[in-house]
């Protein structure tokens, strides 16, 4: 493991990774589990924009992709990261959002960036524990027409949800698992 892959898997130890077995977690899926993620104190701390921002980029500049992004809110400073690095590392790949519900005003939808149907994408996400909220990013982007070649998880819960996502989606590939940060 690389030195900002060691430093990152520091910080998500640090800032985002709980275990109480005594009080289980209620997830987002329904679920309860004695460990809980929450990546936004990791994802939202400068240290850790930075190394994402590296990381992320290192696994997709050889992609030939237009875009990188995900559901809000928590793809989304992963995809500003990787778009900001892939900027100052001479590769410009844009970042875009899926929003949870279809704006009622405005231009509207629930896709925003500066994208374009047509364009290839990696679509990100930061905790997959059953794969729905990546496979929704997935089926927002495709709706929009844009061609989704890889998914990059932050922290795969190993719990079945990047096998679901591999169905889906050509190539998936998880950063780190829980197995990482227990």
């Amino acid at each position: 493991m690389d030195q900002a892959r060691r430093q990152l898997l520091e910080l998500l130890r640090e800032k985002s990774f709980r275990y109480s077995p005594d009080k289980p977690f209620k997830l987002v899926s329904g679920r309860e589990s004695p460990y809980y993620i929450d990546c936004r104190p990791t994802t939202h701390n400068a240290q850790g924009l930075a190394l994402i921002g590296e990381i992320f980029f290192d696994l997709i500049r050889d992609l030939k992709v237009d875009a990188i992004g995900g559901l809000t809110m928590g793809a989304d400073p992963i995809a500003h990261a990787a778009a900001l690095t892939s900027y100052l590392k001479g590769g410009p790949i844009n970042a875009f959002s899926v929003r949870q519900r279809p704006k009622e005003h405005g231009a509207g939808g629930l896709l925003v960036g500066d994208v374009t149907p047509g364009d290839r994408a990696v679509v990100v996400e930061d905790v997959v524990t059953t794969g729905g909220s990546a496979l929704r990013a997935v089926a927002a982007a495709r709706e929009f027409g844009l061609k989704v070649v890889k998914v990059l998880i932050l922290v795969d819960r190993q719990e079945g949800g990047k096998e679901a996502v591999a169905r889906e989606v050509p190539e998936v590939e998880a950063v780190f698992t829980i197995s990482d940060l227990r």
